[in-house]
């Protein structure tokens, strides 16, 4: 395949807040009592700043923002950073309550690595690029194209290493159910497991 058909195909790629899956999640989700939220800590009144290390499509930020988070996501792909900007944007632009969670979200592009000990987070949620999950032909496709755009994330254990240096009170690591451990970092303190994915809970502070 040739580098304007590749092009092509990550072009097809969309960060959509206000329609699909995403939508009927935060219509008919499973609030505070889902994996995720239940991993980064809110339980009762406690809604941490979370900073989301690995933005991706930003569904997982939205998701918190949803609950009354704070999220600031970082991309460090600029092609991830566009699609992500445009679908804030179309969101916050469509109003009502999908906009209200939008402006509890902040994008920022650049390398997490860096950026982390500049906004001293509570939490930290990193999902770094793994193997390709046993989902639908459609997820599978749309991980296929993300892969090809962010690339495979080989320097994931520097990130969880800052991550865990100046998160104040967690890092979460999202990883698939039946992985293996991230290789080089210290055991998670417990573990938040859904239906085809952990979360690796480090309490620190």
């Amino acid at each position: 395949m040739s580098g304007r058909d590749k092009a092509a195909e990550t072009d097809r790629l969309i960060c959509d807040f206000t329609g699909g899956a995403v939508e009927h999640r935060f219509r008919f989700g499973g609030g505070r009592g889902q994996a995720l939220p239940k991993a980064v800590g809110m339980k009762g009144g406690i809604t941490p700043m979370v900073v989301d290390a690995t933005a991706g499509l930003g569904r997982d930020a939205f998701l918190l923002a949803s609950l009354g988070a704070e999220v600031t996501l970082i991309e460090r792909s600029p092609k991830m950073h566009r699609l992500l900007a445009e679908g804030l944007a179309r969101a916050k632009k469509a109003g009502g309550d999908v906009a209200e969670v939008i402006s509890r979200m902040t994008l920022l592009h650049g390398d997490a690595r860096d950026l982390l000990s500049t906004l001293s987070p509570e939490v930290v949620l990193v999902d770094p690029m793994h193997p390709p999950r046993k989902k639908s032909a459609l997820v599978k496709n749309e991980m296929r194209l993300i892969r090809k755009i962010t690339g495979a994330d080989e320097d994931s254990v520097e990130l969880m290493t800052e991550a865990l240096a100046t998160a104040s009170k967690r890092v979460v690591l999202k990883w698939p159910l039946r992985a293996d451990p991230m290789e080089g970092i210290c055991c998670a303190s417990h573990q938040i497991v859904g239906k085809s994915t952990r979360y690796d809970v480090f309490m620190v502070g």
